[in-house]
């Protein structure tokens, strides 16, 4: 089962197309061993995140959706197919479909990955989730530092849930 394999998470935000091959599909090297694996070989066999695909540049998605459909690619500089098994899960905070309807986002490539859609309500549509999650997080920053558990007082979870909160969390 997947859950016993590697979770890869890949951000594309701000890479250029040939660093994103890169990251992606790894470098050959010498005698055709590789020099960098790139994060579908290591998912091998697990699940691969891709985070903020509305990103990625026009090239890397057709590298991508050739990956998807053929479950194989090919090493930066390398001539011989890598075989790979790897689930594909994807975010993206824009509007695929705006995108698609722009020329930003292939619809090919949309139609793969938006087999399973989950829509994550924004932070400012949960607002009585905020002191569940301040909460959370003070935790795990206390546990993370070693400083002693603070508590936000009323007036403190009143003025983080009349917040704007753009984006989502």
């Amino acid at each position: 089962p997947r859950t016993k394999n590697e979770f890869v998470a890949i951000s594309a935000a701000g890479m250029t197309p040939d660093r994103l091959d890169l990251e992606l599909f790894g470098e050959e090297g010498e005698g055709g061993r590789p020099s960098k694996i790139g994060v579908f070989e290591r998912a091998h066999g697990g699940t691969l995140f891709l985070d903020e695909v509305a990103d990625m540049p026009k090239e890397s998605q057709g590298r991508i959706l050739r990956v998807l459909v053929e479950q194989r690619f090919r090493r930066v500089g390398g001539d011989t197919d890598v075989q790979v098994d790897v689930r594909v899960v994807s975010s993206t905070s824009r509007d695929l479909r705006e995108e698609i309807a722009v020329g930003r986002f292939r619809e090919d490539l949309f139609h793969r990955l938006n087999v399973v859609p989950l829509r994550v309500p924004g932070l400012s549509e949960r607002r009585d989730d905020i002191a569940l999650l301040a909460t959370y997080f003070i935790e795990r920053l206390s546990e993370a530092s070693g400083l002693p558990k603070r508590v936000l007082g009323e007036d403190a979870v009143a003025t983080l849930q009349v917040h704007d909160w753009p984006g989502n969390v």
